[in-house]
């Protein structure tokens, strides 16, 4: 279900697309449902719906195997309501559970259970006890103790001052055979207190009809909690973050502060990883064996090889065509990997200098102040500080080749397409047009003149 306005989250963007670790609320769900290896996911939109069904498509960057359809809920009349705009195009022969867009952090292990407790015959409820159940429907027991069989679901507007006083709470979570869902949900009226169609209604039917009703009970509130609020969605996000941070360490990875770490993707580690503070994980990153990452980077889309360093301050992004950084290279402080990085072995790439489409043989060095754009740079190149490679000419992108043993000096511009030969020289400050040759030393800068008893010019 992702057809609710959010109204509380006081923004133009519908609820269900705010981010949480770097993906939308629903694409979390949507994850979800894939990784329980779903015949199919049944979309239910209302507020905002063709941008919410644009942003689960394909065009909007969400890859899965999972099989989507959606379907419109116009006006907005209750979560029963909801479901009855699915119900044409759910197959009689599935299990039908239902899921909440807003809810991003429920487990597929979880759910799986749930599954298994319905048995294909039965209703089952994903539920919760709460010391404050306030705003939640309640579950009501047919006699007392928590195995007793569910009677019903009493919404909080509707429910007796008995009634108030139960915390184990429905969590808005269900499996449900699809042809039983669909007799009920032909059956529910809007007869309560919000004048809306309760799909919680479904279990009276159920109770009526004589099927069992079956409640599989958790203790991990974050599961099943909700987001309708900024507040709320900040909180989540922390408690994601520290469920990151407590699996990273329990593989091995030492933190400097489990408080302070963002992973808004798919982060790997190999052994003895060390990762300080204020770092943030985007996209695919691979970290190989002994990687240091210092404080304050922001690191996507890389796979960085055994013992590589990342200085404090460093930026990589990858995007779409990755960055690889070579085992044992030094990255940073302050330095810029952009797509197409490609860095070999002991390769060092120091502070303010940006790199992008680029590849990086073994030992080569561009320690200070540079860019490399379109470049393919031999072993043991020595880049100069304040040097760059002028690879775009207003309308396309030139390469610029250097070969092993090169030295550039500083404050250099490598005018693409050019070929620096083998374990050439060029002098600082030299604009370098053509191809130069092995071994040589090349300047392109104009003489030095010095003028004697030269006065500037005065006011």
């Amino acid at each position: 279900m992702a057809a609710g306005k959010g109204t509380r989250m006081k923004s133009r963007l519908p609820k269900v697309l705010h981010p949480l670790a770097g993906r939308a609320l629903v694409h979390h769900v949507l994850a979800t449902a894939a990784e329980l290896g779903a015949r199919n996911a049944v979309l239910i939109t209302g507020h905002g719906a063709e941008r919410v069904e644009a942003a689960c498509g394909p065009a909007g960057g969400l890859a899965s195997s999972l099989q989507l359809q959606c379907v419109r809920q116009e006006p907005q009349l209750g979560t029963g309501h909801a479901v009855q705009q699915a119900a044409p195009v759910l197959p009689d022969d599935g299990t039908v559970v239902v899921l909440s867009g807003d809810v991003p952090l429920t487990q597929a292990q979880t759910l799986r259970d749930l599954i298994a407790l319905g048995g294909g015959d039965k209703l089952a409820l994903l539920t919760l006890e709460l010391e404050n159940p306030a705003g939640y429907g309640r579950i009501v027991r047919d006699g007392g103790g928590d195995s007793a069989p569910v009677r019903a679901i009493v919404e909080q507007k509707d429910a007796t001052p008995e009634q108030l006083s139960i915390r184990e709470i429905y969590s808005g979570i269900m499996a449900v055979p699809a042809r039983l869902l669909k007799t009920w949900l032909a059956r529910l009226d809007n007869k309560n207190a919000q004048k809306e169609y309760y799909l919680t209604d479904i279990v009276k039917f159920a109770v009526a009809d004589g099927v069992p009703v079956v409640a599989h009970r958790i203790q991990d509130a974050v599961q099943v909690a909700g987001v309708n609020s900024p507040v709320q969605l900040a909180e989540l996000e922390r408690a994601y973050q520290q469920r990151q941070a407590t699996r990273l360490m329990e593989q091995g990875v030492r933190l400097s502060d489990p408080a302070r770490i963002d992973v808004r993707g798919e982060l790997q580690c190999g052994q003895d990883v060390a990762i300080d503070v204020n770092c943030v994980f985007e996209g695919s990153v691979q970290l190989g064996d002994d990687v240091r990452i210092g404080a304050n980077c922001v690191i996507a889309n890389v796979r960085i090889e055994a013992g590589a360093v990342i200085h404090p301050f460093t930026h990589i992004d990858g995007e779409k065509t990755g960055v690889t950084v070579g085992a044992g290279a030094l990255i940073g402080p302050f330095a810029r990997l952009r797509p197409g990085a490609q860095l070999g072995a002991e390769v060092h790439i120091g502070n303010f200098v940006e790199v992008k489409n680029s590849t990086l043989a073994k030992g080569a060095k561009a320690n200070h102040l540079a860019y490399l754009g379109d470049a393919t740079v031999g072993e043991r190149v020595n880049y100069g500080a304040g040097s760059i490679t002028a690879n775009y000419d207003g309308a396309f992108k030139h390469r610029t080749v250097i070969e092993d043993d090169v030295h550039v000096g500083s404050n250099c511009v490598l005018v693409a397409p050019v070929t620096l030969g083998a374990g050439g020289t060029v002098g600082g400050g030299s604009t370098i047009t053509k191809d130069t040759a092995p071994g040589a030393l090349s300047v392109a800068r104009g003489r030095q003149t010095t003028i004697a008893g030269w006065k500037r010019p005065k006011k």
